[in-house]
């Protein structure tokens, strides 16, 4: 059995939350290039620009690549082989990400569904924990802006909606969406499972490289061909018109009830924001 002290995992937590928020991800650059190289529009060609140049600056001057640094949703792979010593893992998870979002003068988002009042550290986190074999600790810090995850929506079909229901609900979602996510998106997709197992299942998507596909043939086609639907939109980046309105879809599927067809569909914005480390 391992042993890891609470207080090692709080600077590791901190410094995930403002280098998710300052470093877009490679794989995210280099799909505005290829964008850049391929879409119609010359708006659309100037907007990826403008973004690359956004990301440029936040990884530079190491500021915010958007305002909304969102929600903090760490998803937490726990071997079996760990004991966490001297503390709570999830008070450590939520104290490194106080020190977080206050060190790294992030957005504080946080608030009371009602009365609106701010938390002010950004507190709740949302923590997604899983039992895995080893003995280290994997923490992906992927933060959650407002305006991509208002245009979600999970649903539960009927069986017999079958593939060709799942992609009409998927491509309407971002039909409807339009502009409003601040496109290009990138789609996850869960079906399967539960309600709520569905919507996790979209929101993991999401931690995907931009480019990789579901090992399951089957699942790789659905997925370039409901991207290749999104495209024919002709929203475009920040919806000013293009074949650019998503750069990928991401579909994790699991076996169902026999008398359910749970869909999610978690839209990320192009700020594709995800950190991890493994302790």
């Amino acid at each position: 059995m391992r042993e890891i002290a609470a207080s090692e995992i709080i600077p590791v937590v901190r410094d995930l939350c403002m280098s998710a928020n300052y470093d877009l991800g490679q794989d995210v650059l280099n799909a505005f290039d290829r964008a850049g190289a391929s879409d119609e529009s010359p708006v659309a060609r100037e907007v990826l620009q403008e973004l690359k140049e956004n990301a440029r600056i936040a990884r530079q001057e190491q500021v915010p690549l958007c305002q909304d640094c969102g929600l903090a949703v760490l998803f937490v792979e726990i071997g079996q082989d760990v004991h966490v010593t001297g503390g709570d893992l999830k008070a450590a998870i939520s104290q490194g990400v106080q020190q977080g979002y206050a060190d790294g003068y992030l957005r504080k988002s946080a608030c009371h569904p009602f009365t609106r009042r701010n938390t002010g550290d950004n507190l709740p986190a949302i923590i997604h924990l899983d039992i895995v074999p080893g003995d280290t600790i994997r923490i992906t810090m992927a933060p959650k802006g407002g305006g991509s995850e208002n245009m979600s929506r999970v649903t539960m079909l009927t069986p017999a909606a079958g593939y060709a229901g799942v992609k009409e609900f998927v491509v309407n979602r971002l039909r409807e969406a339009g502009g409003n996510p601040c496109p290009p998106t990138i789609v996850g997709i869960g079906i399967g499972g539960t309600f709520e197992r569905s919507a996790l299942l979209a929101k993991k998507a999401l931690l995907r490289e931009i480019g990789t596909r579901n090992p399951d043939p089957e699942i790789a086609g659905m997925e370039l061909d409901i991207l290749d639907e999104i495209n024919r939109l002709g929203i475009g980046p920040m919806g000013y018109g293009g074949n650019t309105t998503s750069l990928d879809v991401f579909m994790e599927m699991e076996p169902c009830h026999i008398a359910s067809l749970p869909l999610a569909v978690n839209i990320n914005c192009h700020s594709a924001r995800h950190k991890e480390a493994v302790i």
